[in-house]
């Protein structure tokens, strides 16, 4: 079921959107449609982004923090 909306927009973006949407082949009204269900599908998923998701497990953190201290010690060496 479609809804209608009204909304107020700056000018200026307004025209660039209607570029965006052309340069697409879809409408401005398709355009903001995709755009508000992509955010609100990831707000749905507690807020986490694709791309954190994508990285969830990459790093151990045992990994992590042997780094960090390695990388410390490192440090500390340079400027004793």
């Amino acid at each position: 079921m479609e809804t209608k909306l009204t909304l107020t927009i700056e000018k200026s973006v307004v025209e660039k959107a209607n570029g965006i949407a052309k340069a697409r082949k879809t409408s401005l009204s398709k355009l903001i449609e995709n755009y508000l269900q992509q955010i609100t599908n990831e707000m749905s998923d507690d807020e986490i982004t694709p791309l954190v998701k994508s990285l969830s497990g990459i790093i151990k953190l045992d990994t992590a923090t042997e780094n960090k201290t390695t990388y410390a010690d490192y440090l500390i060496n340079k400027y004793d």
